[in-house]
């Protein structure tokens, strides 16, 4: 809103435009306007919104006022933005449960979602001790090392790493290419059912790796969730370390067991 002159006196100048409060600055605005335009569906989930140059000549302003807008709306999780093709309204937020059993295909079925397990880097490494001790090796063990991405209907929900024992599991990475299922590469490894020991839950910020991974800005936080499988005897199978998405997940600790 327009400040009232009469309001003004020699003793209290009008505030220069520097001065002013950021919610009457252009880009705050527009901001502002595209967040109720997405709230009222005007722009879908998953919809891609107008270019910069369309949406600057929209509000007749420069495309570096309109970058700025988006930037706000990417960082409250209203938008991604993804380099080369655009800005898009977020789609989901996905319900997982971390319970006994946490399955990712599961999980997402349950929610009516499709997804599956991509992976993107396969190594053998040597256990440190850290990892020694979860998977109760002897230090500097061969580990098979997965570095994967968890997908949902095309679009990254979680980034993780992965650690288990060699050679029991050789083979392991071959399975989950070809299946997109950890559940699948142990079951090909005779390990018909398994359990989860625990869960570590804390809120962090992204390296600029991860937050290039799974499509969000490095300044917005993620979840990371540090957790231990086991199988039927209890002998620790599998540690990982996971990055997920906060804008695009909510985690619910599953107490019953399944």
């Amino acid at each position: 809103m327009t400040a009232n002159p009469i309001a003004s006196s020699s003793l209290q100048p009008a505030p220069s435009p520097s001065q002013r409060p950021a919610r009457d600055s252009f880009w705050t605005r527009i901001a502002t306007e595209l967040a109720e335009a997405i709230g009222s569906g005007t722009y879908a989930p998953g919809e891609r919104l107008p270019s910069e140059h369309a949406l600057a000549e929209q509000f007749g302003v420069n495309r570096h006022t309109i970058r700025r807008s988006l930037a706000s709306l990417c960082s409250q999780g209203l938008v991604r933005i993804t380099q080369g093709s655009g800005t898009y309204v977020e789609d989901f937020a996905v319900d997982l449960a971390l319970g006994k059993r946490t399955r990712h295909q599961q999980g997402l079925a349950q929610a009516g979602l499709r997804g599956s397990l991509v992976v993107l880097t396969e190594d053998t490494v040597r256990a440190t001790a850290a990892l020694a001790r979860a998977l109760q090796v002897p230090a500097r063990s061969p580990l098979l090392a997965l570095r994967v991405m968890g997908e949902v209907e095309g679009q990254p929900l979680h980034l993780s790493e992965r650690y288990f024992p060699l050679p029991r599991f050789t083979n392991l990475a071959q399975v989950v290419r070809e299946t997109g299922s950890i559940t699948a590469g142990f079951a090909a490894h005779g390990v018909a059912d398994y359990t989860r020991r625990e869960s570590r839950i804390t809120a962090e910020m992204p390296t600029n790796d991860v937050a290039q991974q799974l499509h969000q800005p490095a300044a917005r936080p993620v979840l990371q969730v540090e957790s231990l499988n086991v199988d039927a005897s209890g002998t620790p199978i599998e540690w990982a370390r996971a990055w997920f998405a906060g804008d695009r997940v909510k985690l619910t600790i599953d107490h019953h067991e399944r």
